[in-house]
C-alpha cells in the first residue's frame, strides 16, 4: 500500500481511566518514528475540540512530559461526553481533518467512542478523503466487545481491593457482629468492576471480605439479601458487600438511578449503596450500615495502579499507529491473551463496527450458584491484570503527575456553533 503522508489526531473521550494518558505517550513514542508522519497533534476535549478547532502540537512537548504520561491519571488532553448529534457536525470535523492536514485519527475511550469513530471514518470515504481511523479501547468497566479486556480496568480493580482490605481492617476492629459496612462501585450495566473486588480474598481464606458482591448480571432480590447479611453475620464480626452502581431488580430497572440521563441517553447512576443500607436498616434493627462511594476516585488512582495495565495502554497506543501506516483504517486494537500457563498479551484488530455500542456482560458462568461470590475462572482471568506497581515520582511527599504545555495550533478556519 502507498505510504500516505501527513499528520496524526489523537483525542480522548468519556470517563478518564488511570492509565488513558499512557495510551496517548504510546501514540505520540509510536508517531515520532515514522517519517510519513509529518505533525503530532491533540484535541482539546475530544470532539469538542475538532469541533472548535482547539488543537495542540504534541511534537513541541518535552520527552520527559510524554513519559510523564505514562503515570498520570485523568485525561492530559480533556475528554467531553458530546454526542455528534447532526450531519453538520461530521461535516465540520472532515473539514477541521482537511484545513490540517490530518490523515491519521486515533481516538482513545469507550463504547460511544468507537461509534463516533467509526462514523467519521464512513463520512471521510464517501467524501473520498483519505482517513485513516483506529480506535484505542479504555474504559473501567471493562464491557468493550472482542477485546479481551480493557485499559483502565486492572488499575480500577487494584485500587478496589486495596480499598477492601484497608476498610476490613478497620471494620474488624469496629464490628460486634452488628456491622455491615457497603463500597459502592462503578459499572454500569456490566459487574466487572464489582467482580473484580473477589481478589481481596486471600488464598484459602473463603470467608475473608468482601462477603457478598452485587452484580447488574444477577437480579436483586431483598428477601436474599437480607439472609445472605445475617448468614455473614452469624459468622463475622461485620459482613462487607461489594455493590455495583447498575444493580438490577427482577423486573430489570435500577434500583437506584437519577431520573436524567448524559448525551448518549445513559441513565445517571449512584446511590445503591444508600439503597442497601436503608434495607439493613428497615430489616435488622440494631444493625449499624455504613455506605463507602468511591465515585470518581477509583478510575483516578494511579498511585494505586496496576503496572500491566499501564505498560498495556501504552503498547495500545503504540499498536494504533503502526496498524495505521500499515494501511489499516475502520479498526479498534484489541488486547489478546495468550493461550500458555503464564500470562503474556499482544494486540489485534476488531472493526470499530462490532465495538460501536456493544456491550460485553460478565460471564454467567463465572459467578458461583450463590450470586453473590466469584468462582476460579473468574479469578484465573482478573489476577493477571492486577500485577506490578506502576512507578509514580513523588516530590514533597506527593506523587508528581505530568502536565501538558498546550502549545495551540493555529485556527484556519472560521468559527462553529454547536
Amino acid at each position: 500500500m502507498a505510504e500516505l503522508v501527513g499528520n496524526v489526531l489523537v483525542g480522548q473521550s468519556g470517563g478518564p481511566t488511570a492509565v488513558i494518558n499512557a495510551s496517548v505517550a504510546g501514540v505520540v513514542a509510536e508517531a515520532l518514528n515514522h517519517s510519513c508522519i509529518e505533525e503530532i497533534y491533540g484535541s482539546l476535549n475530544g470532539v469538542l475540540g475538532i469541533l472548535q478547532e482547539d488543537l495542540i502540537d504534541l511534537a513541541s512537548e518535552s520527552q520527559q512530559t510524554i513519559r510523564g504520561l505514562r503515570h498520570t491519571p485523568g485525561a492530559a488532553l480533556g475528554t467531553c461526553r458530546y454526542k455528534l448529534k447532526k450531519q453538520q457536525d461530521f461535516e465540520r470535523v472532515l473539514e477541521v481533518f482537511k484545513a490540517h492536514n490530518i490523515r491519521y485519527f486515533f481516538y482513545a475511550g469507550g463504547n460511544d467512542s468507537q461509534d463516533t469513530a467509526d462514523k467519521i471514518s464512513k463520512l471521510a470515504q464517501q467524501q473520498g478523503y483519505e482517513l485513516r481511523v483506529i480506535g484505542v479501547p479504555k474504559t473501567i468497566d471493562n464491557d468493550l466487545p472482542v477485546t479481551d479486556h480493557c485499559p483502565g480496568y486492572g488499575s480500577v480493580v487494584k485500587y478496589i481491593c486495596t480499598t477492601v482490605r484497608e476498610l476490613a481492617c478497620d471494620n474488624e476492629a469496629m464490628g460486634q457482629n452488628d456491622l455491615v459496612s457497603i463500597l459502592e462501585v462503578m459499572g454500569r450495566n456490566a459487574g466487572w468492576i464489582a467482580a473484580g473486588s473477589a481478589l481481596a480474598k486471600r488464598r484459602d481464606h473463603p470467608h475473608d471480605p468482601p462477603h457478598i458482591i452485587l452484580l447488574p448480571e444477577v437480579a436483586f432480590s431483598t428477601e436474599k439479601f437480607i439472609e445472605d447479611v445475617k448468614r455473614v453475620l452469624k459468622r463475622e464480626k461485620y459482613c462487607m458487600i461489594v455493590v455495583g452502581e447498575g444493580l438490577i431488580d427482577a423486573d430489570g430497572n435500577y434500583v437506584s438511578a437519577a431520573e436524567t440521563t448524559d448525551a448518549f441517553g445513559h441513565a445517571q447512576l449512584g446511590g445503591a449503596g444508600d439503597f442497601l443500607k436503608g434495607l439493613v436498616e428497615q430489616h435488622m434493627p440494631g444493625t449499624k450500615a455504613r455506605v463507602a462511594r468511591l465515585g470518581i476516585a477509583q478510575r483516578a488512582a494511579a498511585h494505586g495502579g496496576s503496572k500491566t495495565d499501564s505498560d498495556e495502554a501504552f503498547l495500545a497506543g503504540q499498536a494504533a499507529v503502526r496498524a495505521a501506516i500499515d494501511g489499516e483504517t475502520d479498526k479498534m486494537v484489541t488486547l489478546l491473551r495468550g493461550d500458555g500457563d503464564h500470562y503474556t498479551c499482544e494486540t489485534g484488530l476488531a472493526p470499530l463496527s462490532d465495538i460501536a455500542n456493544g456491550v460485553k456482560k460478565l460471564p454467567r458462568e463465572w459467578i458461583n450458584e450463590d450470586g453473590v461470590s466469584m468462582n476460579f475462572q473468574f479469578l484465573r482471568y482478573a489476577q493477571p491484570l492486577i500485577q506490578g506497581e506502576t512507578p509514580v515520582p513523588y516530590e514533597n511527599g506527593l506523587p508528581a503527575f505530568a502536565k501538558l504545555d498546550k502549545v495551540r495550533v493555529d485556527k484556519l478556519l472560521p468559527g462553529y456553533e454547536l
